[in-house]
């Protein structure tokens, strides 16, 4: 038996729960995975996996055995990257865990310049909304929006920055009037996004010099973030005011297309800046390939602060999303008791 090529097969099966899926990511047979698999359930004399209907489960023995085995699978490929870097180009797969809105507003338009610079590296983007530990297992990096908690033993490192901007369609103001003072959004339509976090970001806050003012924004329209480009289209479609994320110094696509005008531009939206985090084992700048990409994207988030004249701020974690409150608006009400 090929015990180094089992245990690979064994620990694709795991991540993916799948023996086909871990086929598929070697370009072998499922039987030929199912049996390796197999010859090392006999040798080690213990049953890896539960066969069900909705895929494969690890036992207990296979969850503790898989623990052990990937630190050096681990080292292995570290191993093999650095006896390679000195003789030919980073080659091979990165797994990068992406948040939608990143991967649409800032991401997917520097993946190619990426593939050009380093054609030999393939990137594998998968989709995810909150790192968890089962999400975590075969990820080499994650990006990610907000506050994230801390996941294992991973490094949280803050790599930008962004604010807010409010906008609706020329068509909206032009039925309903452009608001000249924040409170004034009390009275539009203004459409909202729950975080990851599960609450409501309806707290609009507003400054101009020493003027402060928060604003319970409201109407007929809550979405979650995954849902995010819903409550954008409906703006551009005239339905109402939202908030959109200010990444280019307000030149996103729809501003900068007259499809959206921002309103009150004399004042910047007060509100804590959401952090962009760069997520990732200890281990992951070792790897030449990995590192390549980490530092891709901390020179793109650079880039874009350079675009905002702006620097990415330590910011903590806001009130409404410590607390799990189901609105953030509900953090200008005193706590009961």
């Amino acid at each position: 038996m090929d015990k180094l090529r089992s245990l690979h097969y064994f620990v694709a099966a795991a991540e993916t729960s799948s023996f086909s899926a871990a086929s598929r990511r070697f370009g072998v047979s499922v039987a030929a995975v199912a049996k390796m698999i197999g010859a090392l359930e006999r040798e080690l004399g213990m049953t890896l996996f539960e066969r069900h209907a909705q895929g494969l489960v690890l036992t207990a023995s296979g969850g503790a055995y898989l623990e052990a085995c990937l630190p050096a699978l681990e080292q292995l490929a570290l191993a093999d990257e650095q006896a390679s870097a000195s003789t030919s180009r980073a080659r091979g797969t990165v797994v990068v865990g992406v948040q939608p809105v990143i991967a649409q507003e800032c991401l997917t338009a520097a993946l190619p310049r990426f593939a050009s610079m380093y054609p030999e590296i393939q990137l594998d983007i998968r989709y995810f909304m909150r790192a968890t530990d089962e999400q975590v297992r075969g990820v080499d990096v994650f990006l990610v929006m907000g506050w994230p908690q801390a996941i294992g033993d991973l490094v949280l490192r803050p790599i930008g920055a962004t604010g807010f901007v409010v906008c609706a369609a020329p068509a909206y103001w032009a039925a309903h009037g452009m608001p000249r003072h924040p409170s004034e959004l009390e009275h539009h339509n203004c459409m909202c996004i729950r975080s990851n976090h599960g609450s409501v970001m309806d707290l609009w806050r507003f400054r101009r010099g020493d003027e402060r003012v928060s604003v319970t924004a409201g109407g007929w329209l809550v979405v979650d973030n995954a849902h995010r480009d819903m409550v954008r289209d409906l703006a551009v479609a005239g339905a109402g005011v939202i908030r959109v994320l200010d990444w280019h110094k307000r030149q996103g696509r729809e501003i900068a297309s007259g499809a959206l005008v921002a309103a009150l531009a004399d004042w910047e939206m007060d509100d804590e800046v959401p952090p962009v985090n760069m997520l990732y084992p200890p281990s992951a700048r070792r790897i030449a390939r990995v590192r390549l990409f980490m530092d891709f994207v901390t020179q793109l988030f650079r880039e874009i602060e350079q675009q905002r004249e702006i620097h990415a701020p330590a910011t903590s974690m806001p009130r409404w999303a410590i607390g799990r409150r189901s609105r953030a608006s509900a953090t200008l009400r005193p706590d009961p008791g």
